[in-house]
């Protein structure tokens, strides 16, 4: 049996580029059948479980290049935590309007919905969370008319940097993000940063200072318990290769050193950050434990032809999860 090997030249361009793959038109073909035919295994809905399970299946048989990349980044997401792959199947000719309604997501199961499932299948497993546009796996990032100034995936306005769920104690491992129409105007980017670049910009107190328990992340409305934010540290693990918790929406200090300390941290973040403009049919995904991301500002103009991206939540670890998971399913209550 013979076994593809990899284009180094197409899985990373050079030794500090992102990890990054664009399948040939051959295989953006053979994936399209593979989409087709999970979009229309019964019961053709994204968050019945038989259809989560058909995905699992099915993501074995995803082109051998793509697999080996995603292999590759969720052993080691390199110096940026960013994967991005591009020429998937989407069919921008065959996308209906953008969504505008509030809390938009993906029930029926749809080609686009079913790449975003596959490969995120492949990567580990999709989870959702049920106080979060209850439950779906797949979520639309559209705007939405009357959220543009909101810190959320529905306004229009600049997206502070963050940790996604930052506040929760099973936030996902990986966030992925399909394209299926992308920005116009080319002004809305993804805009992510790694602290395993900002961290080379700290000095050796700061980094000791948000490695203490000095900092509180407040939860968003729909998922407050009626519980204090519980003091935690901003970076955890290795200290030369740690994890990082931090929403600069919602974290705060508890005191002024940590105050300063993580100021330093965001403008650091700010210095290593890059912008990242997807476009119909490129898929990125962020290493939620080590990269952060936020959003640049753009003109939404509601006419249906506004940027629309599907949202994915992945999990290395479904026993860590196991408790929060009612029937060991895909959606943590």
């Amino acid at each position: 049996m013979s076994i593809a090997t990899p284009d180094p030249g197409a899985v990373r361009s050079d030794a500090d580029a992102p990890l990054s793959l664009t399948l040939t038109d051959p295989e953006r073909d053979a994936f399209a059948t593979l989409a087709r035919q999970l979009a229309t295994t019964a019961p053709e809905l994204v968050d019945d479980a038989k259809w989560v399970a058909a995905a699992r299946e099915l993501a074995a048989h995803l082109p051998p290049r793509l697999r080996q990349v995603v292999r590759a980044y969720r052993h080691d997401p390199g110096e940026d935590g960013i994967l991005v792959l591009r020429n998937l199947p989407v069919g921008l000719e065959a996308l209906p309007p953008t969504p505008t309604v509030p809390e938009s997501v993906e029930r029926d199961a749809t080609v686009p919905a079913a790449i975003a499932v596959l490969i995120a299948s492949e990567l580990g497993e999709i989870a959702a969370y049920r106080n979060e546009k209850s439950g779906a796996l797949v979520q639309n990032v559209v705007p939405v008319p009357g959220r543009e100034e909101t810190q959320s995936n529905a306004g229009s306005t600049p997206l502070e940097l963050h940790v996604e769920n930052a506040f929760h104690p099973h936030r996902p491992d990986f966030v992925g993000l399909l394209c299926l129409r992308g920005d116009r105007d080319d002004a809305a980017g993804t805009l992510v940063s790694s602290i395993r670049r900002a961290l080379r910009l700290l000095a050796p107190e700061t980094r000791q200072v948000l490695h203490q328990e000095r900092f509180t992340t407040v939860p968003p409305p729909s998922f407050q318990s009626g519980d204090a934010a519980v003091a935690h540290a901003v970076l955890t693990g290795d200290p030369e290769d740690p994890d990082v918790k931090v929403d600069f929406h919602a974290t705060a200090a508890v005191d002024a050193e940590a105050a300063t300390a993580l100021e330093q941290l965001r403008d650091a973040f700010i210095e290593a950050s890059t912008s990242l403009p997807l476009r119909s049919g490129e898929m990125a995904f962020v290493d939620n434990r080590l990269a952060i991301h936020g959003r640049t500002a753009f003109t939404p103009r509601y006419d249906g032809h506004d940027r629309w991206l599907h949202r994915t939540f992945v999990l290395l670890d479904n026993r860590r999860t196991r408790g929060s998971r009612p029937g060991n399913g895909s959606v943590l209550v």
